[in-house]
């Protein structure tokens, strides 16, 4: 027997699939902006009050932290974190990128895969297992170089920012890799066509076009570098003074974790500042990123 099929009704159907998913994909959008909301009003009315009770000065430039005198300027904490974070970028986003290069055009493809294989495992190691690497190979080859300096033997500055490239590496690497991998090869092919070299080519027509998802990684690596807490912990030496490059230091994230089993009262709600001041790190980051990235568009289409 034949079997008659409608049109009408396979065309209601496709329009109600369609509806379905518009809907669930504006309910995600919306859960989405609603998540963010959420988060930076809590952060507001939780770290707000007390910055406003201590004085934006004084907490912000406050060069001592000691709770137990009620003394809670987070300045050196500030700087420690600024340092550690860019110094890190500033070595990890050029070291990134080239290799994300050499993965996805100089290098044959059984070896990028492999080593793709590599760096997507290093990328899912926890954090606590980087900090126990630096605290068992890095430390003790930093102890060495103050004890030659006739400093005082500890984790440092200089421990947290290596252990922070070797972190946000990964990441870096691949996000990088992926954009540059979608770039369409007729523009590489065209530059070739023009008289350029291959890597006249890569860095002048296939890095540029990839831009949007190397600084995607940049924001990603950034963003890990102030954040992350526990490895820092177990490689900085954790004393709330000005940074020096092999001086123990304290990072913003790692007082939050150190401090917030007994902490109470004002002390609590300084933790909470803390959260907020990272939180506010994050968002100018994040949109003065996203508005270097935007001009530079708009330069290019010009």
């Amino acid at each position: 027997m034949e079997q008659n099929i409608s049109i009408v009704g396979g065309s209601r159907t496709k329009s109600a699939v369609e509806k379905s998913m518009n809907l669930i994909f504006l309910v995600c959008g919306l859960a989405a902006v609603i998540c963010v909301v959420c988060m930076t009003v809590y952060m507001v009315f939780s770290g707000g009050p007390v910055i406003g009770k201590l004085g934006v000065i004084d907490f912000l430039f406050g060069q001592t932290w000691n709770p137990g005198n009620s003394q809670f300027g987070i300045a050196p904490m500030i700087l420690s974190s600024i340092i550690a974070a860019f110094s890190a970028i500033l070595i990890a986003v050029p070291t990134g990128v080239l290799v994300a290069v050499f993965l996805a055009k100089l290098t044959h493809s059984k070896l990028a895969s492999a080593l793709r294989m590599l760096i997507d495992l290093l990328a899912g190691i926890p954090s606590v297992v980087y900090g126990l690497l630096g605290a068992i190979l890095i430390v003790p080859l930093i102890f060495d170089i103050q004890t030659a300096l006739g400093l005082p033997t500890s984790g440092c500055l200089l421990s947290a920012i290596i252990i922070l490239i070797i972190m946000i590496l990964p990441t870096i690497i691949s996000v990088s890799e992926t954009a540059i991998r979608t770039v369409p090869q007729q523009y590489e092919d065209a530059s070739l066509a023009l008289g350029s070299t291959r890597l006249q080519s890569i860095f002048k027509v296939t890095l540029p076009a990839a831009k949007s998802g190397i600084v995607a990684g940049m924001v990603l690596g950034v963003g890990r570098a102030i954040g992350e807490a526990m490895a820092v912990i177990m490689v900085a030496g954790n004393a709330a003074i000005m940074p020096e490059l092999l001086r123990p230091v304290r990072l913003l994230t790692a007082s939050i974790p150190i401090e917030w089993a007994y902490s109470s009262g004002l002390h609590r709600e300084a933790l909470y500042g803390i959260g907020l001041v990272l939180f506010v790190f994050i968002m100018i980051i994040n949109i003065s990123l996203s508005r270097i990235l935007k001009k530079g568009g708009d330069n290019g289409d010009r």
